[in-house]
């Protein structure tokens, strides 16, 4: 497998998009189409692009950092491999079932919270999980980005994904409320059947390969038979009659044979039988190490429960959406508490903000009194804790630098908005609404701007001015985020894509062929809503 693949294709993307700049001209829409020319990115502003990236989107490395750490100090407790353990037996013979319960989980949880980023929290938990079911990487990639990128096709109430485009197009966030239920129920009907489609296709290419194999082990074995058939024939002639038999010999040989089985495979009556955890790639690092000394799970497994609730309370829009303020609140009691005039918990615990209006970085906190707490539990040494997190930090350095990579590519496109040409070229081919070319704009808005609300804010202003029938903004804004979240299963600047992939070292393009029937399939659903939206 090619190592830093992902790195190649995101850096050929901010090549493509600098050229780009000096073809197309820029412009940008401000009450009307304003054409600036050509705005050329410089080699100078590359390496400017990729600071103010850091200053403007570093939090999200650092979060991604501190999540490496989290669980660089986990793997120093046998406790958590114990945990993955007794899950896997307990699950055993449902695997697929708990697999597809994963993915409907992750997408209804973007679909309502909208905390893909957030939820990476939790990604080596589930990786390592999905690893030890005996899936292989592939599958733990469509089980966690594809999921996550469905659920931002069907987006609810997740605000932070759906609050640009409803503005913009003057909606309400019930707004086909229904029909983006659809979406999200269909796009994780299609995505599971597809992987299920890709684990079985898999399955019986390792028992082809298991089986011939054997087959070769077989040959193997009766040369060796017949070689020594001939060696104890000719021993006999020559000596004073004793013969030497070729049956410990052939059983040594069969011995040997089965410890070379990478597949750790089965034969009985020519049935070939794949056990379990049977997956020959390479998944160091991706699975804790086994440990000899045994530990009590429930400490371990209490704390990911508690994290998982922490995530979702902190992250959810109970003020933006449903007008729930009683977090803010109690919040603001407690900023504004005194004790003898002093403002005790505002001094202690500093500037923070209410549930529901979390960002990643306000999960520092959390995760470091959460690895302190698991190492007193667990009796782990402070050394250990400082080598676990600088260890579990060093792997994170791969995924957080792909967020910085991601976010200069926005940040180009952000200074030089040649886009908008294309979007007015594309829309001026034909008059009013149109579904093809509003399918194509949100595609292209989706592929230039990785954040969800740069890219409606690129592209809606100007779409409005030239689709003017109101009636038709709400099939628009079922279509503009559908094809977001499709387009995003495949774009380079795909930000939960190109991490997932970063993480697992999976090639791009690998990806792109098991992922792009799936993508063609949700594509035309989508479609076929947004028309039955606009002839209602």
């Amino acid at each position: 497998m090619k190592k830093h693949n992902t790195f190649k294709i995101v850096l050929g993307t901010v090549l493509v998009f600098a050229i780009l700049s000096w073809i197309i001209p820029a412009a940008y829409y401000s009450g009307e189409f304003v054409d600036q020319g050509l705005v050329q990115v410089g080699l100078f502003d590359l390496f400017n692009y990729s600071l103010t990236s850091v200053s403007y989107f570093g939090y999200l490395s650092l979060y991604l950092i501190f999540v490496g750490g989290f669980y660089g100090v986990l793997n120093k407790i046998p406790a958590y491999r114990d945990l993955l353990d007794a899950i896997v037996k307990k699950l055993y013979g449902k695997e697929k079932v708990v697999l597809s319960v994963i993915m409907v989980l992750l997408a209804v949880i973007i679909s309502v919270w909208g905390i893909e980023v957030e939820m990476l929290l939790f990604v080596p938990f589930l990786v390592s999980l999905i690893l030890l079911m005996g899936f292989d990487k592939m599958v733990a990639a469509l089980a966690i980005a594809g999921s996550s990128l469905v659920g931002v096709a069907g987006a609810t109430y997740a605000y932070s994904k759906v609050g640009t485009l409803v503005q913009l197009l003057g909606l309400d966030i019930n707004s086909d409320i229904y029909v983006k239920l659809i979406v999200l129920l269909v796009g994780l009907v299609l995505l599971i059947f597809n992987t299920l489609l890709y684990i079985k296709k898999t399955e019986k290419t390792k028992i082809s390969e298991v089986k011939e194999e054997k087959k070769k082990e077989e040959v193997v074995v009766v040369e060796e038979k017949v070689e020594d058939k001939k060696k104890t024939t000719k021993k006999t002639t020559k000596s004073t009659g004793k013969t030497t038999t070729a049956k410990k010999t052939t059983k040594k040989t069969t011995k040997s044979s089965k410890s070379k089985n990478n597949n750790k495979a089965a034969v009985k009556d020519d049935e070939v039988i794949v056990v379990k955890n049977s997956v020959s790639e390479d998944v160091s690092g991706l699975i804790p190490a086994k440990a000899e000394l045994k530990q009590k799970v429930w400490p371990l497994a209490v704390a990911f429960v508690l994290l998982l609730v922490l995530v979702l309370l902190a992250y959810f829009p109970w003020s933006s959406v449903f007008q729930i303020t009683a977090f803010e609140e109690a919040s603001k009691s407690v900023s504004e508490f005194t004790l003898f005039g002093f403002p005790l918990f505002a001094k202690i615990f500093g500037t923070f903000n209410s549930f529901g209006g979390w960002m990643p970085s306000d999960l520092f906190f959390p995760l470091i009194f959460f690895v302190l707490l698991l190492a007193l539990i667990y009796r782990v040494k402070l050394s250990e804790v400082f080598e676990g997190f600088a260890e579990g930090a060093k792997k994170a350095l791969g995924p957080a630098g792909m967020i910085l990579l991601l976010y200069t590519i926005l940040v180009l496109t952000t200074y030089h908005p040649f886009q908008l040409t294309i979007y007015k070229a594309v829309l001026g081919l034909t008059k009013g609404f149109n579904i093809a070319t509003a399918t194509v704009v949100a595609a292209l808005a989706g592929l230039f701007n990785g954040d969800i609300a740069y890219a409606f804010q690129s592209s809606i202003p100007y779409f409005v001015s030239v689709v003017t029938n109101k009636e038709v903004y709400s099939a628009v804004g079922v279509l503009f985020q559908a094809v977001y979240g499709t387009t995003m299963l495949v774009a380079p600047t795909s930000l939960i894509l190109m991490v997932v992939l970063t993480y697992l070292d999976i090639p791009y393009t690998k990806w792109l062929k098991n992922i792009w029937k799936f993508v063609v399939e949700l594509l035309v659903i989508v479609i076929i809503v947004a028309l039955i939206l606009v002839l209602l």
